[in-house]
């Protein structure tokens, strides 16, 4: 798909690897909606790039619905769709408090919470693009539309008290191609990237000591993954036609160990 002209909504596009995929696809002639929770961060980069900022809250309908109006009313139909807004936890599933001995379970309203966000949020906001796309004319090939979603190697390689982190990129990986096959006959394509150790806002606010620690245990290149890297290859599934149904890790050859 061409990306010069066409319109794309970006969620969490207001940091990390949403505002790098956002930028990039400014830059390469997009117009460019964010939706974001974080208004001031999120009206900023809009402005950098001349685009629209949505405050959006993907786990609620109504709050999604109306990010969608807005960017449509601003941009006109979205032909592309970039998945990036989540968040995680840490619990274990059972432990005991070496201290007073009691035990403890992960807390169910906090798996819920980012099953929420991370899978629910997600297939939110394709389902409701995707019937937008649906109302586009197809370009010359026949193409309507590009989703892609954002998923994490710990689908495949979840570590201690990533459970819930783990299942709901793991959702979104399964998702991937029974989606893009009911789309397929109507010229939408999907996608999801499962990105490594990035060097984002939240990364970044670890200690030194443990970012270094990360970045030297990635194979090669030795170093965290640089955001504009996750937006290069999202925008080549934008524009090569025959990306569709998968799902591609970005993490330098790391497999994660138990902790």
């Amino acid at each position: 798909m061409e990306i010069k002209g066409a319109v794309a909504v970006v969620t969490g596009g207001a940091s990390g690897l949403g505002e790098a995929t956002a930028r990039a696809l400014a830059a390469a002639g997009a117009k460019v909606a964010l939706f974001d929770l974080d208004e001031t961060r999120g009206k900023t980069v809009a402005g950098a790039i001349g685009g629209v900022f949505c405050q959006v809250n993907v786990t609620d309908d109504a709050s999604v619905d109306a990010g969608f109006a807005k960017s449509r009313a601003a941009l006109g139909q979205e032909r592309i769709l970039l998945n990036c807004a989540g968040t995680g936890n840490i619990f274990k599933t059972a432990s005991r408090d070496k201290k007073t001995g009691l035990i403890n379970h992960f807390p169910l309203d906090e798996f819920n919470k980012i099953i929420q966000i991370n899978l629910v949020g997600t297939f939110r906001c394709i389902a409701k693009s995707a019937a937008g796309m649906l109302s586009l004319e197809a370009l010359e090939d026949g193409e309507r539309g590009v989703i892609i979603s954002t998923a994490s190697i710990a689908a495949e390689d979840g570590q201690m008290g990533q459970a819930a982190y783990s299942a709901s990129k793991a959702g979104v990986v399964g998702l991937t191609l029974p989606v893009a096959r009911d789309l397929s006959g109507d010229g939408i394509r999907v996608n999801t990237i499962l990105p490594g150790i990035f060097d984002t806002p939240l990364v970044a606010g670890a200690p030194a000591e443990l970012v270094a620690a990360l970045g030297a245990a990635v194979p090669y290149p030795k170093r965290l993954g640089a955001p504009r890297e996750f937006a290069s290859l999202a925008l080549e599934m934008v524009r090569n036609a025959y990306f569709n149904g998968e799902d591609v890790r970005l993490d330098g050859a790391i497999r994660m160990a138990p902790r």
